[in-house]
């Protein structure tokens, strides 16, 4: 089944320094871009992370400080990414969780404003995961009956990726799926729209997981001792928990979309404040003045005048 697209949706995979968002690197990292049409459009580069390689990493992808250490930096090689991506929409194989955030945050840190807004976002994990919670080497053989060659290597895995998606498109068209409060729908379907409401199960704000949509549709935290509670509360009772977040060790895209989110509450607050300052009736300038009661003066008498020559003439 080849997929039904509006706008190119681009597959990407990341080959990283380790796993920590904030301050591990990307190594290497491949796209393949398909349009609608079904034209495809590869793009793999490696990346000088600018620090060691740890051996563990290297050992799972392959890839050693002597294979990049004379190559471009992701900063140098930033604009040519986000060129080949702007007009698409994203997937990936736990994309939502790693390689979105990680590459918003090297994109951040190399000074390129790439913004997610706009875009659906696919993660074939997701669709996996919950249908049939396996690995992507055992979804290639289940879905494709194939055994994957060179998995993880960025662009063996993000083409598996892509011809997985395709045979769960088949595979679960029609197929009924139960959520966890017995409703009952058809999500998988070839329609990448519905696919991003279907993969984006924890509804995060910042794709690293610091931040999710309640069922309102409202910002709230998640984790630590405000867990659970809406973002613009926790401003309004504890205000300075803002700037802990700010100055704390966590990814750049959270900072930025808590932000956004310090900056939106500011204004309304501001805007409500002015709306009932213009509500309140107006007082001239004479009604505001204090009232102050007229004492009538002193007559000034001969004595008066007499007492005041008799002084001067000392």
């Amino acid at each position: 089944m080849e997929l039904n697209l509006k706008r190119p949706l681009a597959f990407f995979d990341l080959e990283t320094t380790g796993v920590n968002v904030s301050s591990d690197r990307i190594v290497e990292l491949s796209i393949l871009k398909v349009s609608p049409g079904g034209l495809e459009e590869t793009l793999t580069l490696k990346v000088n992370p600018e620090r060691p390689i740890p051996a563990e990493s290297s050992m799972f992808h392959g890839i050693y400080d002597e294979d990049v250490k004379d190559l471009p930096t992701f900063k140098q090689q930033a604009k040519q990414i986000a060129d080949f991506i702007a007009d698409s929409d994203l997937a990936g194989y736990n994309s939502n969780k790693f390689d979105v955030p990680m590459l918003m945050e090297e994109f951040l840190r190399a000074g390129v404003d790439f913004t997610l807004e706009g875009r659906a976002f696919v993660d074939v994990q997701n669709i996996f995961h919950q249908m049939e919670q396996r690995t992507l080497k055992a979804a290639y053989k289940f879905y494709c009956d194939q055994n994957l060659d060179n998995a993880h290597t960025a662009e063996a895995d993000v083409r598996a990726t892509y011809e997985v998606l395709k045979a769960q498109l088949t595979k679960y068209d029609g197929v009924d799926y139960e959520d966890k409060h017995g409703q009952v729908s058809k999500p998988v379907v070839n329609d990448v729209e519905a696919l991003h409401n279907f993969t984006n199960l924890s509804k995060p704000v910042d794709f690293a997981g610091r931040l999710v949509y309640d069922d309102d549709g409202d910002a709230t935290i998640n984790f630590g001792k405000h867990k659970g509670r809406k973002v613009v509360e926790v401003f309004d009772v504890e205000p300075s928990y803002y700037a802990w977040m700010q100055n704390g060790d966590f990814p750049l895209y959270t900072k930025k979309v808590l932000e956004n989110l310090w900056n939106d509450h500011r204004n309304k607050k501001r805007e409500t404040r002015q709306q009932e300052q213009s509500a309140q009736p107006r007082v001239s300038r004479e009604e505001a003045r204090p009232y102050k009661k007229e004492v009538p003066g002193k007559a000034i008498t001969d004595d008066m005048l007499k007492g005041l020559k008799d002084k001067f003439k000392k």
